[in-house]
C-alpha cells in the first residue's frame, strides 16, 4: 500500500511532533550530571529488549520492542511524573492516552488504533509480552538512577521496591532485578540512606 501525497505530509507531522520527546526531561540523571530525555530512556529500554530476545524464545519480541518504544509516548506534552509522586493512576492513564490520541490525530486511523492498542495492552500489563516491557522499563530506570550523578537527596531506598514485582514472573528477570537490587544498595549505602 502506497500513502497518498497527504498521508506522507501527516507521517512527517507525527515525526517532527515526536521531538518533543527529546526535549522532555525525566526525573533521571545520566553520569555527566544531565538530565535524561524521554527518548533517551525509550531509546536504551528498547535496547535492553532487544539484547534479551534469544532468552525469550516464546515472547512475540518484535512487539516487545514496539511496546518499548512507544510507552512513554503519553508524556510527550506534559512529560513524565516521577515515581515518588502519588498521582491517581486512572487519571495519568487517561491524560497520557489523551495525548497519544493527539499526538497521533495525523496519522491514518488504522495506525492510530494499532498505536493505542499496542499501548493499552502495554499499560494493562497482562500479556508476556507487555509484562517483559514494563519489567525491563522498571529496570532501565533503575539502572540510570544508579549510573547517574543524581541530586544529594536523591532516594535510592525507594528503588529497592520501585517495580520489583514487575520482574518476579520469569527467573531471568529476577536475577537481574536482584542483581540492579544489589547495586542501588550499595549507591544507598555510598550515600548514608541505609
Amino acid at each position: 500500500m502506497k500513502p497518498t501525497e497527504s498521508e506522507k505530509q501527516h507521517i512527517l507531522s507525527f515525526v517532527k511532533e515526536l521531538e518533543r520527546l527529546k526535549d522532555q526531561q525525566r526525573t533521571a540523571w545520566t553520569g555527566m550530571a544531565r538530565r535524561e530525555s524521554i527518548a533517551e530512556h525509550s531509546w536504551r529500554l528498547t535496547m535492553f529488549a532487544l539484547i534479551l530476545e534469544d532468552y525469550f524464545p516464546d515472547v512475540d519480541c518484535d512487539k516487545v520492542l514496539r511496546m518499548c518504544l512507544i510507552h512513554d509516548l503519553g508524556e510527550c506534552y506534559d512529560g513524565d511524573v516521577s515515581a515518588t509522586i502519588p498521582v491517581d493512576k486512572a487519571e495519568k492513564e487517561r491524560k497520557e492516552e489523551a495525548a497519544i490520541t493527539t499526538l497521533s490525530q495525523p496519522l491514518a486511523s488504522r495506525t492510530r488504533q494499532k498505536l493505542l492498542a499496542l499501548w493499552h495492552e502495554y499499560n494493562a500489563a497482562e500479556t508476556k509480552e507487555a509484562k517483559l516491557a514494563k519489567a525491563l522499563d522498571k529496570m532501565e530506570t533503575i539502572l540510570q538512577h544508579n549510573q547517574g550523578k543524581n541530586p544529594s537527596d536523591f532516594n535510592y531506598v525507594f528503588n529497592l521496591d520501585y517495580g520489583r514485582s514487575a520482574a518476579q514472573f520469569d527467573p531471568l528477570l529476577a536475577s537481574l532485578r536482584e542483581l540492579i537490587d544489589q547495586e542501588t544498595m550499595a549507591r544507598a549505602r555510598e550515600n548514608g540512606q541505609v
